[in-house]
Parts: structure tokens; sequence; C-alpha cells
């Protein structure tokens, strides 16, 4: 079984980073001992180089090895610079064992709110899921925007621009997970074959109506996948279970 923790939108910062919840979740995943943390962007609020300092500190007392991609947020100020400079690439690949691949990518755009993926990473994350098809692989993307509109969240005003040929990419190519954050909001939608799980926030004090701080936990097994909700400091229950896809 693979285990799989999905972090997003910490938004470190002085005023909208919550310490203690954020301490409260580390110790709580470090417990669990998952195979990999993914973080699906928003790290910083302002995108600020002393803020991805403070990421870097604050995200070295995860355990598990943690993957991210950068949000709108971490694209403000130059952070967009600062991110490959302190956290890695923006977009990246992950190839565990022989047959189970993340792909992690870089929706974000310079200060502005919305996201895109763009023709030139279009056509590379089409390359990568081409492979994932003939080797039959298990096959996960990972971004910040969120490529469907999420219930409970207001007026839609920032889903990818290019979201429909993204849409239709990953479900033909019947990618097994979708990870994406921005919202605070955790939801799962399933598209033909392709489940599309949205994280809420993990630390950040920005949360809508009784939604708490939260995170998702993935076991993958080779028959099913369950998704737990766990609330920082509270309770967990089983968000969703479904069947593996199989070739």
């Amino acid at each position: 079984m693979t285990v799989i923790v999905h972090i997003s939108d910490l938004h470190i910062s002085k005023a909208n980073f919550d310490e203690e919840m954020f301490m409260a979740a580390v110790s709580e995943i470090n417990n669990l001992q998952p195979d990999m943390i993914i973080l699906t962007g928003d790290i910083t609020d302002n995108g600020y180089y002393k803020e991805f300092e403070q990421a870097s500190r604050y995200l070295a007392m995860f355990e598990p090895p943690l993957f991210a991609v950068p949000g709108n947020h971490d694209a403000r100020n130059l952070g967009y610079q600062t991110f490959e400079e302190l956290m890695g690439e923006r977009s990246w690949k992950l190839t565990v064992g022989d047959d189970f691949t993340v792909i992690g990518l870089d929706s974000s755009t310079p200060d502005e709110s919305r996201g895109e993926i763009g023709r030139p990473q279009h056509l590379w994350l089409e390359h990568q899921l081409d492979e994932c098809v003939v080797n039959e692989n298990f096959s996960v993307v990972v971004l910040h925007h969120h490529v469907i509109s999420i219930p409970q969240t207001g007026r839609e005003r920032n889903v990818l621009s290019d979201s429909g040929d993204i849409l239709k990419t990953l479900t033909t190519h019947e990618v097994d997970l979708i990870l994406s954050g921005h919202k605070h909001v955790p939801n799962i939608w399933k598209i033909n074959e392709t489940l599309i799980v949205n994280a809420g926030s993990l630390s950040s004090v920005k949360l809508r109506g009784k939604n708490l701080n939260s995170y998702n936990v993935y076991n993958i097994s080779e028959d099913n996948i369950e998704i737990y909700l766990h609330n920082v400091g509270g309770d967990k229950f089983l968000f969703g279970e479904y069947p593996r896809n199989k070739i």
C-alpha cells in the first residue's frame, strides 16, 4: 500500500498563518509515517523572500519526503523565482518503483490569482501521461488551481484559464488522481475514471464557513483508493472510497 498525505494552503506570513495549528499538523503527519507528502501550493501568503525562508524551516520539520508545487500567492513579489531557489522545481515528475508516477504542474501566473498551465507545459504533460499509459502506471497529477469548480466556495473567479483542455487531457489519459488546493475547501469529484480531489487549508486562518484546518490522506492499495479527511487536532473520517482503475 502507498500512503500519501496531501496538504495545501499554508499561507505562511505574519497575518494569516496559524503556527500552533501547523505544529499540531506536523506532529500528526509525522506519526502517520506516509510514503510522501504532497503540498499543492500557497506555501506563503505574499511570496516574500523572508516568507519562503521561514517556510523552508517549517517544512523541514516534516520527516517524510515532501514534494511541492507553487500557488498563486507564491508567485507574487518575484516569489516564482524564489520558489525555485528555496523550494525546488516548479514542475516535476516523480517515479516510485516501476508503476507509480506523480507529476507536479506549475499553474501559477506571476502577480495574478488566476491559473494557467500554458501550451508548453501542457505538451510536456501529455508526453508524460502518454508514457504512463504505455507503462500502465498509476498516475497522480498535482497542481494548485482547481480544474473544475468546487461547491460552497462562492462566485467562481479563478479556475484555470485553460481548464477545459487540461481536464480533457487528464481524463482521456485516465489519470487516477488529480490533487489541488486553492479554495481552502475539501472536495471530491469523479469524472469518467479520474478522481479530482481538493484539500482544505492546513494552517491558514482564512477559512470558509464551518470548515476547519485539515489535510487529506490517501491509502492506495492494489484494489482501492481510500481518502480520509483529517481535521487538524480533531476527528478524521472516510471522505471517499473507490475501486482502482484496472488496465
